[in-house]
C-alpha cells in the first residue's frame, strides 16, 4: 500500500495494530478522523490517553475500574459469597447484560496454556483461592470457556479447593435457543446431553 503522506502511513500502521483490524480498514478509520472537526479527534485521544494513565483494577475481583474497588464489588446489593470465575473483562460485561448473576466476580486475565507459556502464576488464581481459604466463598461459579484450555483452568482450580467447604459448579453448556442441532459441535451437543433436565420442565420454561 502506497502513501502519500508518511505522517499517514504511521498512522494507519498504528491503528492497523489493533486486533481484527487490517491494514484497509485502518486507512478507512484513519480517513475518517481526518474528515472530522479538530477536537473529536482530540476528545478521542485524550480519553485513550486518560484511559492508560488512569485505569485501575479492582483489588478484590481484578475487573477494571475507576477505582481501587470496583462498582460491583462495592455494592451492598451483590453476594459476595458468591463469585463467578471469568477469563477477562468481556466476560463480566457479558454476564452483567443478562440481569441474572446477584454474586461478584473474580477475573483470571486468562487461562492456564502451556503451549502459550502461561500457567497458574501468570494468572489470578492465589488470591481465589485465599479468598475460598479464609472461609469467605460459598460458592464458585466457573464461567470459563468451553476448551482444553478452560477445562485445565477450572480443573487446576477445583483442585486447590476441593478440600474447603465450598459449592463449585459451572455454567451449563448446551445448545442455545434457536440453534440447529446439526450445525451443533459435539462438545457443546454432548455436554447438553449431560445437563439435560426432564422434559415437563422444559415445558414449563418455554
Amino acid at each position: 500500500m502506497e502513501f502519500s503522506s508518511k505522517l499517514l502511513e504511521n498512522a494507519v500502521n498504528e491503528v492497523a495494530m489493533l486486533p481484527g483490524i487490517g491494514k484497509r480498514t485502518a486507512l478507512r478509520l484513519v480517513l475518517h478522523l481526518l474528515k472530522q472537526p479538530n477536537e473529536q479527534t482530540f476528545h478521542l485521544t485524550e480519553a485513550l490517553l486518560q484511559m492508560r494513565s488512569e485505569i485501575k483494577f479492582c483489588k478484590s475481583c481484578h475487573n477494571i475500574s475507576d477505582v481501587d474497588i470496583c462498582e460491583i464489588c462495592n455494592n451492598e446489593t451483590r453476594d459476595k459469597h458468591v463469585i463467578c470465575v471469568v477469563e477477562d473483562v468481556r466476560d463480566v460485561m457479558a454476564i452483567e447484560n443478562t440481569n441474572i448473576f446477584k454474586g461478584v466476580y473474580h477475573v483470571l486475565g486468562g487461562k492456564i496454556s502451556p503451549i502459550d507459556g502461561i500457567g497458574p502464576s501468570q494468572l489470578q488464581i492465589t488470591s481465589l483461592i485465599d479468598k475460598v481459604k479464609k472461609g469467605e466463598v460459598e460458592e464458585l461459579i466457573f464461567a470459563l470457556s468451553s476448551t482444553m484450555e478452560g477445562d485445565t483452568t477450572n480443573f487446576y482450580i477445583y483442585k486447590q479447593v476441593k478440600d474447603w467447604d465450598v459449592k463449585i459448579s459451572t455454567i451449563a453448556r448446551g445448545i442455545a435457543v434457536g440453534d440447529e442441532l446439526e450445525y451443533a459441535d459435539e462438545v457443546t451437543l454432548g455436554r447438553s446431553l449431560l445437563h439435560r433436565i426432564p422434559f415437563e420442565k422444559a415445558i414449563k420454561q418455554v
